[in-house]
């Protein structure tokens, strides 16, 4: 499989730059994988295709605020915070890196947070040691921005607005974005309709807009992203399965994340790391639904809702959100493969 197969043609113009005013009122393109058919609603209407007795599994994890700038020789560096090594030291990505050398300095919010970098890693990633009076959680809330992807250039009003209304667990660095259209109000009438709502926890990585460089697509490696899930949610998804009801997968994170743990048709608590890459021949174990935004081209989010369907017929629904003029990526539309 060639990485040109999963290129599409996107008009700058349709990549979303902002969050809408109301997080339900996004455009949802239903996606029969049986017939084929395509149906154009708004996000409001997906009450409508999810049936009692089926569960939503979520992604609870929280972004981090975690783009913050380092003060050295007058100048600025950006510094990203992707993984805690331990209480004080994190693994980060510094730019420009030439100025983030072994024993570089630097300070941030006039001395509340001091850096030092004390490693490179082998893919050019910076260990840095962070000191600090207080609390680390609260000055990184004060001093970061939220890390929003490189084809969003509008700066973000809301820090809540790159956070889903559920988020819980903090640790990510980018949004599970295709969560992002729900409200608390609509979570509510799904309960109340007789749909089970489970969460998991899989911490979003930069990796995820790392670009697939490889045109031989299953020589591609993942990047690695923390995952957990309990004993009570993993009981919720059974005993869906048990009673013939659909797992709906929110978002590409929770589906990898279902399909890593999943094994002989059993959904079994447990926390780990997964680097798991879905691209089409891959045999699906847990999931018999996914609600997804729309994804860059020739990335390995739009290889997995490809392998979930088909490549023909993702390409047909993409060239379709085209000519309908949807929202593209975090901020855009999505899509109910059903």
């Amino acid at each position: 499989m060639k990485l040109s197969d999963y290129h599409y043609e996107l008009p700058e113009e349709l990549i979303a730059q902002k969050p809408l005013e109301h997080r339900d009122s996004s455009r949802l393109m239903i996606v029969h994988r049986d017939t084929g058919m395509i149906e154009h609603k708004t996000f409001k209407d997906i009450i409508d295709y999810l049936n009692k007795g089926d569960c939503l599994v979520l992604n609870d994890s929280k972004v981090m605020p975690a783009r913050i700038f380092g003060e050295k020789d007058n100048s600025l560096v950006e510094i990203l915070l992707l993984n805690r090594i331990d209480k004080d030291s994190w693994e980060c990505l510094c730019k420009p890196g030439k100025k983030a050398k072994i024993g570089a300095e630097f300070s941030v919010g006039n001395g509340k947070l001091r850096c030092k970098v004390t490693e490179i890693t082998d893919h050019g990633n910076r260990i840095i040691n962070f000191r600090y009076d207080g609390v680390f959680e609260a000055i990184l809330d004060e001093l970061g921005e939220m890390p929003l992807p490189p084809y969003i250039h509008e700066k973000l009003k809301d820090k809540n607005r790159y956070q889903t209304v559920y988020a819980k667990e903090e640790g990510s660095s980018a949004a599970p974005t295709a969560g992002l259209h729900f409200t608390k109000d609509m979570l509510d009438k799904i309960a109340a309709k007789g749909v089970e709502i489970a969460f998991l926890t899989l911490h979003v990585g930069l990796g995820t807009f790392r670009p697939v460089k490889i045109k031989n697509i299953e020589e591609h490696h993942m990047h690695s992203e923390y995952y957990k899930l309990t004993e009570k949610e993993a009981e919720k998804i059974n005993k869906c399965r048990e009673n013939s009801g659909r797992i709906i997968a929110v978002g590409t994170t929770s589906c990898r994340t279902l399909e890593t743990i999943a094994k002989d048709g059993e959904i079994k608590a447990k926390s780990g790391w997964t680097d798991i890459f879905i691209y089409e021949g891959f045999k699906f174990k847990a999931i018999d639904g996914l609600i997804t935004n729309f994804h860059i081209p020739e990335s390995t989010l739009i290889m997995l809702v490809s392998s979930f369907y088909s490549r023909e017929g993702i390409m047909k629904a993409y060239e379709e959100a085209v000519k309908h003029e949807y929202r593209f990526f975090s901020f855009g539309d999505c899509m109910f493969i059903k």
